[in-house]
């Protein structure tokens, strides 16, 4: 089994920036990618960001160009830069892992317990 340990959430002014971090441990022999998923009251949980053992990423359309996913396989962790924040970035941001790759919530491998985002305006 995996274990995912997030942080880095917080409040932040439209404009501002924040890092979420997520620490994997436990099988982490197992993991090709690891991501960012997040979910808004009322809406259901969708994929920001991922990456793959091999450094391949991508993104949402909705955070190109603002989001940042990087990873560093020493330290079995992966983090995701956001910048320029918006009020509906608003969620709560779930790190996962997968064996194989993130897409269908219901497939993903591993979940961390959540962060919460909130950008005020």
């Amino acid at each position: 089994q995996v274990q995912l340990v997030e942080s880095g959430g917080g409040l932040v002014q439209a404009g501002g920036s924040l890092r979420l971090s997520c620490a994997a441990s436990g099988s982490i022999f197992s993991i090709n990618a690891m991501g960012w998923y997040r979910q808004a009251p009322g809406k259901q949980r969708e994929l920001v960001a991922a990456i793959t053992s091999g450094g391949s990423t991508n993104y949402a359309d909705s955070v190109k160009g603002r989001f940042t996913i990087s990873r560093d396989n020493a330290k079995n962790t992966v983090y995701l830069q956001m910048n320029n924040l918006k009020p509906e970035d608003t969620a709560v941001y779930y790190c996962a892992a997968d064996k194989v790759l993130l897409g269908v919530v219901s497939f993903v491998d591993s979940w961390g317990q959540g962060t919460q985002v909130t950008v005020s305006s």
